[in-house]
């Protein structure tokens, strides 16, 4: 690597999530000589999509063979284990079980199950009896039993990985909002809400505000991101003891959302949802509220009308399960037949950033651009925060390449 160029930052991320942080760690790792910054328009890290998930470390059974979700999220939960496991941080290996409580529902299990093979997941079918076994208040006919998967404290993962990245000194500089990127020579200026920062590559990990990024850097992105609330409630009173660890339906392979499911989390809470529905608003997190640009970019992008046209009803679904909690509650008690209004008490939302093209589909797997100078990660929802060390890895590995190549032609 050449020395960098007068007061130049070699590398700049966008975003100080998860996967933000995580491609500090690997470039720091990989090259500590290297000099890195990272700019973060909120006041702390792991505001948004990592400080609003179930916390849940995912196996790798419901990806595509060969997508990068599927090689990052099997490496990246055994590294984030590893790392919790280092750094004294909450996680445990518990398991789960994907339950079929339709016989239209059994096929797809198999198919599940052979997806988890060819990607090399454990995972065994098991019978009803069995099931009861495991859950006793979940009502399935038959069920997936998945051993790896397992709950984390991911904000506690990014307040740990902010500490060592200032160990190692790299920068972090918080409550700066990115206004403008543009080239200056052989660098990138960029400037923010409160200056300028000049460095020599940008990695875009700005999570639901990543195409805006990206359009910023020139590099053009097709898709648009859309934002969809997941909504949850919280297990309360005696139903608490409902749900031993994780429990999830089977997919619908229509659609890149799980379905309700519940989730234990390391401390003791127990949730179920999310419900999926159109946020207006790419942070707007209180219910109802609303956005206007950000709304407005969501409607006026034709692949969100094609989206919509194909796929209205399910939407009217999840839209109706939002107002009403007894259709909410209908929905979690094919699962947990015992379930009452009673034991639901609403928990914080969170806001998914997923990718939609021009043409009207969901972006299933993680995706990234890049030119010579700027790298952006245009989609990488769940499970982004399980494979978040490993996808660090690839980014770092990508732009240290592009900064050799760089230097071996000047």
């Amino acid at each position: 690597m050449n020395p960098r160029t007068g007061n130049a930052t070699d590398v700049i991320i966008v975003g100080a999530g998860i996967v933000g942080l995580a491609v500090a760690r690997a470039l720091k790792r990989m090259a500590p000589s290297l000099s890195v910054a990272m700019i973060e328009k909120e006041g702390g890290v792991a505001r948004h999509q990592t400080g609003h998930n179930s916390g849940v470390l995912h196996t790798g059974i419901y990806y595509k063979p060969g997508s990068l979700k599927a090689q990052t999220c099997i490496l990246g939960r055994e590294e984030m284990v590893a790392f919790c496991q280092e750094e004294g941080i909450a996680h445990e290996i518990c398991g789960k079980v994907i339950v079929a409580t339709r016989p239209d529902e059994v096929p797809r299990l198999d198919a599940l199950m052979q997806r988890g093979k060819q990607n090399g997941v454990r995972a065994h079918r098991v019978t009803e009896r069995e099931l009861v076994e495991r859950e006793p208040e979940i009502a399935g006919i038959s069920g997936l039993y998945v051993p790896d998967a397992g709950i984390v404290d991911y904000v506690a993962v990014a307040e740990r990985l902010m500490s060592r990245l200032r160990e190692a000194d790299a920068l972090i500089h918080l409550s700066e909002e990115v206004k403008s990127l543009s080239r200056q020579g052989d660098d990138i200026l960029v400037e923010t809400s409160s200056g300028r920062h000049v460095c020599r590559f940008v990695v875009n990990c700005g999570g639901l505000q990543s195409d805006r990024l990206a359009e910023l850097a020139g590099l053009g992105s097709a898709v648009r991101i859309v934002p969809f609330r997941g909504e949850y409630y919280q297990l309360s009173g005696e139903a608490r003891g409902f749900i031993k660890n994780l429990v999830y339906p089977v997919p619908d392979p229509a659609f890149p959302f799980l379905g309700v499911h519940f989730t234990r989390g390391v401390h003791g809470d127990v949730e179920c949802g999310p419900n999926a529905v159109l946020n207006l608003g790419r942070e707007t997190y209180a219910k109802g509220s609303i956005h206007l640009a950000d709304m407005s970019d969501t409607l006026m992008f034709p692949g969100f009308l094609r989206f919509a046209a194909k796929h209205y009803r399910v939407g009217l679904q999840e839209l109706w399960r939002s107002h009403s909690k007894r259709a909410f509650l209908k929905a979690a008690q094919a699962l947990v037949p015992k379930l009452e209004a009673c034991h639901l008490s609403p928990a914080p939302a969170g806001i998914r950033a997923q990718a939609l093209t021009r043409d009207g589909f969901l972006l299933d797997d993680f995706a990234l651009e890049e030119s010579e100078y700027v790298l952006s990660v245009v989609n990488a929802p769940s499970p982004a925060a399980t494979a978040s060390l490993r996808i660090g890895h690839l980014i770092a590995q990508r732009v240290e390449s592009a900064l050799r190549d760089r230097v071996s032609l000047c």
